[in-house]
């Protein structure tokens, strides 16, 4: 009756027990989809927009990037991080709407992404108009 009574509770956990296949390593995630590099940005700011940009700015962005994006807050010196100064206009003459886009929605080192399910196209094109405004200011 024992060996009954552990079989049957093997049988049942067994669905909860962690995989035996090993993670899949983050290196051989398949490629993150990129913007071709001549596509302009498509969307027209409006108020409401803009508002919406900057909203999503704070909660996302200024943690690392300073409310006024000269990369010098806090938690980037406390992290050792480097970050470009989004106020100088020189920082983002270079690039692309569409590089700037593929940055945000992929990431980079340890600037994690932001998801397509968190933020519409729209409003990462929307974002990109915003944080090329802080270098007018």
């Amino acid at each position: 009756m024992t060996k009954l009574l552990v079989l049957l509770s093997a049988l049942t956990l067994l669905p909860f027990a962690p995989s035996a296949r090993p993670a899949q390593d983050a290196a051989q995630a398949p490629p993150a989809a990129t913007t071709p590099p001549d596509t302009k940005n498509p969307v027209k700011p409006t108020t409401e927009s803009q508002a919406k940009a900057k909203k999503m700015y704070t909660y996302d962005c200024e943690m690392c990037h300073n409310a006024n994006g000269d990369g010098k807050s806090d938690l980037a010196k406390d992290m050792s991080l480097t970050l470009t100064d989004l106020s100088d206009p020189k920082t983002l003459a270079d690039k692309s709407d569409a590089a700037l886009f593929d940055l945000i929605r992929n990431g980079k080192g340890k600037m994690p992404p932001e998801d397509a399910a968190r933020a519409k196209s729209d409003d990462v094109w929307n974002l990109i108009i915003y944080v090329r405004g802080m270098a007018k200011k």
